[in-house]
């Protein structure tokens, strides 16, 4: 009778480590997200740097949706909702907007609510992931086109709630938006300010990018951690199978508001830092474009997968920019003046290049590695294969 020799254990599957490629790869990025804003800024000035402040906020945005999208499956076009409760929550927790409306705030903080950055972040996070409960809680039974079209209401309605809650009560301005929000700071630090290090002058821009880095990083390490714990276990088995997941025990209702929680957080993060940054919101900020871009940055990316869902933030977040910088010119030196608006053009070669991706690259730019195929590597690696006898 044919039989199937067991592997070997911890000789086998265990590839030897190669610390000097990981440590090298590890150098040269950090050298490179570090010096990005310098090199860039002075090639192309302070818009560039801009852009890539926003393609970090973007990073965010599309690795708490792809929590909920990649790691347990859950269609969310509403995601931005999250997004614009973040950017709301600063605004109304660090400008003069709420003492101007009501009295008994006046009397206690006649300048207006200046609450510390530090403590705006979790309030925001924590106003976020209510939001994410409270969408969950009612699509616990939907899946997909279903799940899609409540979320992308959902979405909706935070948005028209945004533009009209200036009456009978003030609270949000409405279609006028939130101004005077204080930029990040610390004490007297404030990122808005230059400053100077070793002689080289920082713009606010600069500043703000690497703290956006660095809370990139933190959101970065938060996923990883999430992905490969029990938590995200039972995600992908409510992404592959929700009817087998529920019969192997698990709490398919309790992980799927984990999930929605967990992704509206950092949403809710990115849109703290946003408004911070922008020093003012508006409903205009937050529609349903904007959804499906995030949407789309975990898409193309590749779902699941931290590093693709990373560059497709990236590639979305440059791309349409790069596109609106060069289209003008290019038809300029071709034509000698303009023949379609750059604004067409951009949106015209964004989209080809869209469909052209899902059509030859359907799992993205970079997705998540095949099981077969790690395990393929692996033993190739250990030099070792099971054996028929």
């Amino acid at each position: 009778m044919t039989s199937i020799q067991p592997i070997e254990p911890s000789t086998t599957l265990i590839p030897e480590k190669n610390l000097t490629n990981t440590l090298t790869v590890g150098i040269i990025t950090a050298i490179f997200v570090i010096a990005a804003p310098m090199i860039i800024g002075t090639a192309g000035g302070n818009y560039w740097v801009r852009v890539l402040d926003f393609a970090m906020l973007y990073v965010m945005l599309a690795l708490g949706l792809n929590v909920v999208v990649g790691f347990a499956g859950l269609l969310d076009l509403g995601y931005i909702a999250f997004y614009a409760v973040g950017a709301y929550t600063a605004a109304l927790l660090s400008s003069p907007h709420l003492s101007s409306q009501f009295e008994w705030i006046a009397h206690l903080a006649p300048n207006g609510l200046h609450v510390p950055f530090l403590i705006i972040v979790p309030c925001a996070m924590a106003v976020a992931a209510f939001f994410g409960v409270i969408l969950g809680a009612p699509t616990l039974r939907l899946r997909g086109d279903y799940l899609a079209i409540v979320t992308l209401g959902f979405g909706e309605i935070v948005r028209i709630f945004l533009n009209n809650l200036d009456r009978p009560v003030n609270i949000t301005n409405g279609p006028k938006g939130i101004t005077g929000i204080d930029p990040v700071h610390v004490g007297d630090f404030s990122l808005a300010q230059t400053h100077s290090l070793f002689g080289f002058q920082f713009p606010s821009v600069y500043s703000y990018y690497y703290l956006f880095v660095l809370a990139a990083l933190l959101v970065i390490w938060v996923c990883t951690r999430l992905q490969h714990s029990r938590i995200g276990r039972a995600w992908a088995a409510i992404r592959e199978d929700e009817i087998a997941a529920k019969a192997m025990g698990i709490n398919t209702r309790n992980v799927k508001l984990l999930a929605f929680a967990m992704g509206a957080s950092f949403g809710g993060l990115s849109g703290a830092m946003f408004g911070s940054f922008q020093g003012f919101v508006s409903p205009e900020s937050f529609t349903l474009p904007e959804s499906i871009v995030v949407l789309a940055c975990v898409v193309l990316g590749g779902m699941g997968h931290i590093p693709g869902v990373i560059l497709g933030a990236v590639l979305l977040a440059v791309l349409p920019e790069f596109l609106r910088s060069t289209m003008g010119p290019l038809q300029n030196m071709v034509f000698g003046h303009e023949i379609v608006d750059t604004e067409v053009i951009r949106q015209l070669v964004y989209a080809l290049a869209m469909v052209l991706i899902m059509l030859y690259r359907s799992e993205g730019l970079w997705p998540s590695p095949k099981h077969e195929d790690k395990i393929a590597k692996l033993s190739k690696r250990s030099g070792k294969k099971p054996v028929r006898a």
